[in-house]
């Protein structure tokens, strides 16, 4: 059995993401723009802190299922049976994610257990005898864990599921943190060979994923933008939030974007190395979520008065993309630039004149912002040999 699951394992010469996981990825635009749709339509904090749990959830999902194709054979069939599996499951969770809150609470966090509990459990059984196993087992025992509380929240209501939930996400998300400690099987950390892994594989998937993130806000334009009329001030509206969502393209692939994988093969401990740039890329989706309110709202109503929860979030949604950009800069520099945090700065000291604006002018603000960030990266790089990673520890 052993020979048979080692098969089943990904050659470390394979590292390029393939087709399969980018067929993957498709589902996300889906979720993506799902849960903009519920935070759009419960937009005040606690609609925000829901938003965050929900997505909190499918970037587990999307997060170990990216392990397991850094792991396992995406060629082989059982490996394209989990990945699907995993892409259904997400399909339904996303589909009752603005509902979840609601009435389809035992929906969403079913859905969420089965699938991920169901994919390790079966890759474990797959593996049985392979010292690989391990690697399968340590999650599928946190999620035997969180499931208590996911069942339970989804079983009460209003404050009561989003502690239980939050409490569920955190001992998750806790446990990959401190290395996944496990009965029998002690902590992840004190076996690296188990949790090898391949710096050029994940950073180009981290990659497609942000790409995937920015076809959500292409989606989300065009489908408000169709919905009306071509008059002056919503095609304003759409060209903001199209510059804008080019412009985050830039800035995130300028120079750390590209250069993710030699950053953590540079650094100490690779897996320690992924953590941080696994929140940071988790930060700049969660930007891109709120972006994609802010560009709904805009592209809808462009003139009139800006409500302070719009102001927020057309502000604020630039403001998250520049903190997780920062962090992900930091994990591969060691260093910030400066136009990140300045950025923010700037955003913030807009908002009191936003009170007094049209939502189409408010918008125009974070796309200068952007655009002199972008400008400003050009202009640093030109005539300066390229920079190398240098990831901080």
């Amino acid at each position: 059995m052993t020979s048979g699951a080692a098969g089943l394992l990904r050659q470390p010469e394979e590292p390029r993401a393939t087709y399969l996981e980018l067929f993957f990825d498709l589902v996300f635009v889906f979720a993506l723009a799902r849960l903009s749709q519920g935070l759009l339509e419960h937009l005040s904090w606690s609609g925000a802190f829901q938003t965050l749990v929900l997505l909190l959830a499918l970037w587990a999902v999307w997060g170990h299922t990216a392990g397991l194709t850094d792991r396992l054979d995406p060629q082989q069939p059982p490996t394209q049976l989990l990945v699907i599996g995993t892409m259904l499951g997400t399909l339904l969770m996303a589909a009752a994610a603005p509902e979840a809150f609601g009435e389809q609470g035992l929906v969403f966090a079913g859905v969420y257990v089965a699938t991920q509990t169901g994919r390790s459990a079966v890759v474990v059984l797959l593996l049985r005898g392979h010292e690989a196993r391990a690697a399968f087992a340590r999650p599928l025992f946190w999620f035997a864990v969180s499931a208590v509380p996911w069942i339970a929240g989804a079983l009460t209501h209003d404050t009561a599921r989003g502690v239980l939930w939050a409490l569920a996400l955190a001992v998750g998300y806790v446990a990959i943190a401190v290395g996944l400690p496990t009965p029998r099987l002690g902590r992840a950390f004190m076996r690296m060979s188990e949790f090898a892994i391949s710096g050029e594989h994940q950073a180009e998937r981290y990659r497609q994923l942000f790409i995937i993130a920015l076809g959500e806000l292409v989606l989300v334009a065009g489908l408000t933008f169709s919905r009306g009329g071509f008059e002056p001030d919503r095609i304003a509206a759409v060209v903001v939030a199209f510059a804008t969502t080019a412009l985050l393209w830039r800035i995130y692939i300028h120079r750390a974007g590209g250069l993710l994988a030699e950053a953590i093969a540079a650094a100490p401990d690779p897996l320690r190395a992924v953590i941080p740039a696994v929140f940071a890329h988790l930060i700049m989706v969660a930007g891109i979520v709120v972006i994609s309110v802010g560009d709904e709202l805009v592209i809808e109503h462009p003139l009139g008065h800006t409500p302070p929860a719009w102001i927020t979030v057309i502000l604020g949604g630039p403001a998250l993309f520049l903190a997780g950009r920062a962090i992900f800069e930091y994990e591969v520099f060691g260093r910030v630039s400066r136009s990140r945090p300045i950025g923010v700065l700037v955003l913030a000291a807009t908002s009191p004149a936003a009170f007094f604006l049209p939502p189409l002018l408010v918008a125009m603000a974070p796309a200068l912002v952007l655009a002199g960030i972008a400008a400003s990266d050009t202009a640093r790089a030109r005539g300066r040999p390229p920079e190398q990673p240098s990831p901080p520890g």
